[in-house]
């Protein structure tokens, strides 16, 4: 693989991205924008141990590491996994133990997460019938009854 100047290619992370070391730095407010998140919550996953920013004075200076992590507790917030699974994972990031127990841990969790989400969507799919059931059961009352309401329309 090639590398690129200004870039460090981490051990075992080949075909991945890399993380920019030519000293770019972000403000809260740039990191906020750019992910199109609230202040509040970049200084909430800061309070819960998931950021943690250099800090100048009163200002947050967040690094490629930060910028990462923050990618990383976003995506899993997108799949669903709670705050405390998030950090774990992240935190397994710069801790032992090593790339493969967080592979290994990352494949078990994905694991209940997907079949919670195929239990959701059965619930979802059962719910749905049942509703189509009533609906149809609902019109054929109306149609009985003479209601125009009965294919759609809206009663007056």
């Amino acid at each position: 693989s090639r590398s690129i100047p200004g870039q460090v290619v981490p051990r075992g992370t080949k075909g991945r991205r890399t993380v920019p070391t030519d000293g770019r730095t972000w403000t809260i407010t740039e990191l906020a924008d750019e992910f199109g998140i609230t202040l509040r919550t970049l200084r909430f996953y800061e309070e819960h141990g998931l950021l943690t920013p250099e800090r100048r004075g009163t200002q947050r200076v967040f690094r490629p590491g930060d910028r990462g992590r923050l990618e990383l507790v976003l995506r899993g917030k997108r799949l669903g996994f709670p705050l405390d699974e998030i950090k774990k994972i992240v935190g397994m990031y710069d801790t032992e133990p090593g790339e493969a127990g967080q592979l290994a841990y990352l494949l078990d969790q994905i694991a209940v997460r997907r079949s919670e989400l195929e239990q959701r969507r059965a619930d979802i799919e059962q719910t749905l019938g049942e509703l189509d059931v009533l609906e149809r059961r609902c019109r054929d009352d109306l149609a009985r009854l003479g209601s125009p309401a009965a294919h759609g329309g809206v009663l007056s």
